[in-house]
C-alpha cells in the first residue's frame, strides 16, 4: 500500500511517499480502509530535528475490512473514525477501544477532522474543564485546530467565547461561528480587553494553544476559581513565569491536557465520554467540524506546507 512517512527537520518537516506493506490487526485492533485523514499541527511541526522518519497521520475515517481477535460489534464495512497509527496511508490500525462511528451526517472529510481536536476539546472543557453555560471561555490562537473546536464546542454548551489571533480576517470568520469577542494579538497584551468584555470579573477557563509567552497574561484573565488548560505551545516556550498570590487567592485550577503518557484503556474513558455527550451533536448537526480545505492524497505535501505557514483556520484535510 501507499502510504506517507514524516521526517522533522531544520527547513520544516518531510514528508516523503513510500510503499509499504499493508497492516495486519492484532488482538484488540481494527484495519480500515482510509477514505479520508487530516493534519494536525503537534505530529508535523512536532518532534526533534534529524529524528527518525515515522508512519504520518494520528487519526482517520474508512471502512472496517478486518477486525483483530476479540474484536465484537463491528462489521465489515462499518463507517468508523477515530485515533490511529498512520492515517496517511490506504489501510490504518485503530484501537477498538478508540474507534466511534461515523453519524450519517458527516462527509468521509468531516468524519477525518472530527477525532482527535474534539476528543482534546471534551477533555480539556468537559471532563477537566467543566465549562458550563453562561460562563467565559478564553481561547489563545483560537483559529487554530483545536482553537476553532473549543469554540464550536463552547457555544454548543452556551458559553461565551473571547479568542486571540494575530489576524483580523481570521477572528472575522471565527464570529459567523459565534466568537463573542476577538481580539487582534500575538502578543500577551490581552488582558485590559478580556476584563472589559467580562465586566472586570475575567474568565471561567482558558484554553493556551500558544504556549509560555502567554502563560502569565493568560493567569491575569483569570477570575474567582478560574481554570486553565496548556494544550499547545506554538511559540516555543516552555517556561514561564507563575503568579503564586494569583494562584492561591483566586484559587485558580491549573492542568494539562496531553494523551503523550495515556495508555489505550485511559484514552478510551475520553472516547467513551465523548461518545455519550457529543456524539449526538453531530448526529443532529448541532456540532460540525470547520474544514479549512481539502487535498487529494497525491498532494499531502502541499497540505503539509500550508500547515506549516499558519495560512488555515480550522483543519486541513486529505482525502485518500
Amino acid at each position: 500500500m501507499k502510504a506517507y512517512w514524516i521526517t522533522p527537520g531544520p527547513a520544516g518537516t518531510g514528508v516523503e511517499l513510500r510503499e509499504t506493506a499493508t497492516p495486519e490487526p492484532k488482538p484488540g485492533e481494527i484495519l480500515v480502509r482510509v477514505r479520508a485523514s487530516s493534519l494536525n499541527r503537534g505530529e508535523l511541526l512536532g518532534g526533534k530535528a534529524g529524528g527518525p522518519a515515522k508512519p504520518g497521520g494520528g487519526e482517520c475515517a474508512g471502512e472496517v475490512v478486518k477486525v483483530g481477535e476479540g474484536v465484537t460489534g463491528v462489521a465489515i464495512g462499518d463507517r468508523l473514525m477515530g485515533r490511529c497509527a498512520g492515517g496517511f496511508a490506504e489501510y490504518a490500525l485503530m484501537d477498538a477501544r478508540e474507534a466511534m462511528w461515523v453519524p450519517a451526517r458527516l462527509s468521509w472529510e468531516e468524519a477525518a477532522a472530527t477525532p482527535l481536536v474534539f476528543l482534546v476539546v471534551y477533555d480539556m472543557l468537559v471532563a477537566q474543564g467543566h465549562l458550563t453555560s453562561g460562563q467565559w471561555l478564553l481561547v489563545t490562537g483560537v483559529s487554530s485546530g483545536v482553537g476553532v473546536a473549543a469554540l464550536q464546542t463552547a457555544k454548543a454548551l452556551g458559553a461565551r467565547v473571547i479568542g486571540t489571533s494575530g489576524s483580523a480576517d481570521k477572528l472575522a470568520r471565527l464570529e459567523k461561528l459565534g466568537l463573542d469577542v476577538g481580539i487582534r494579538t500575538r502578543a500577551a497584551d490581552f488582558h485590559d480587553a478580556v476584563l472589559k468584555a467580562t465586566d472586570g470579573k475575567g474568565v471561567n477557563l482558558v484554553v493556551n494553544n500558544v504556549g509560555g509567552s502567554v502563560f502569565a497574561e493568560c493567569i491575569k484573565c483569570l477570575g474567582y476559581e478560574g481554570r486553565l488548560a496548556t494544550v499547545g505551545y506554538l511559540d516555543g516556550v516552555m517556561k514561564a513565569e507563575m503568579d503564586i498570590e494569583a494562584l492561591h487567592s483566586k484559587r485558580l485550577r491549573l492542568f494539562g491536557v496531553s494523551n503523550k503518557m495515556r495508555n489505550g484503556a485511559q484514552r478510551g474513558v475520553t472516547v467513551q465520554g465523548f461518545t455519550r455527550d457529543f456524539l449526538p451533536l453531530f448526529a443532529s448537526g448541532k456540532l460540525k467540524p470547520l474544514i479549512d480545505k481539502v487535498y487529494d492524497f497525491a498532494d499531502l505535501p502541499q497540505a503539509s506546507a500550508r500547515m506549516q505557514a499558519d495560512a488555515h483556520v480550522g483543519k486541513i484535510v486529505v482525502r485518500i
